[in-house]
């Protein structure tokens, strides 16, 4: 597995793609304990393994597929995992993110920055109708969200600097959910004692656009406020 600082240019091929699948499982791996340690907080404790347990099914459908596959393979093997194999309330989320971002490369196409600014939107607008979560609501569309509106912004440049800045807005909105009360899942029960922790399933959409260039090692500085 390999942490390096990819270099898209018009588009992300089917290796690249792969690439970064596998950057978000050494992600996830790498900072399981602190997404348990912050859903212990602000959930039920289970979604650090929950996506862990996402990316290593995921990983396993991926392998099956030909060094030839493209994006819209990829995209859709993790979509797979994550719909079918992962329960929780995350999972099908996660799931309909990777399907969305599937279908907006389409089948033998690379994943340009209109593809993934497409997704992204859709992605959101279905995670939107399944969860009935807003902006401000304390979950991962509050990280998805401001994503979503950087790709749209990020039009004409390279995918891969267009993921940097979506990255951004997600680790923005992961940091702003802090200070949020939370109004849906057993947050929205534990009143103030869930204040000041961010929400984990915003963490884990940053880190799924973080990983589109490197590996997330840890995630202490992402949630320092700057």
């Amino acid at each position: 597995m390999t942490s390096n600082v990819v270099d898209g240019a018009n588009a992300l091929d089917g290796t690249q793609t792969r690439d970064w699948a596998r950057r978000f499982a050494d992600s996830v791996y790498a900072t399981e304990a602190e997404l348990t340690s912050l859903d212990q907080l602000a959930g039920d404790g289970d979604f650090g393994a929950n996506l862990a347990a996402g990316v290593t099914a995921a990983g396993r459908l991926i392998d099956r597929t030909e060094g030839t596959t493209g994006p819209a393979e990829i995209l859709d093997a993790m979509a797979t995992a994550f719909l079918d194999e992962i329960g929780g309330t995350s999972g099908p989320l996660f799931g309909l993110l990777f399907q969305a971002l599937a279908r907006a490369a389409g089948p033998g196409q690379g994943l340009t920055t209109a593809a993934l600014a497409e997704g992204a939107a859709q992605g959101l607008a279905a995670i939107r109708r399944v969860g009935d979560a807003a902006p401000g609501d304390k979950t991962l569309v509050d990280a998805l969200a401001p994503a979503a509106a950087a790709l749209r912004a990020s039009q004409g440049a390279p995918p891969t600097t267009a993921l940097a800045t979506a990255a951004e807005g997600a680790w923005e909105g992961v940091r702003a959910t802090a200070s949020q009360a939370a109004r849906m899942g057993r947050a929205s029960y534990l009143g103030e004692r869930a204040t000041g922790v961010p929400d984990p399933g915003a963490v884990g959409v940053a880190l799924f656009f973080a990983s589109a260039t490197a590996t997330v090692p840890v995630l202490a500085p992402h949630l320092a406020a700057g």
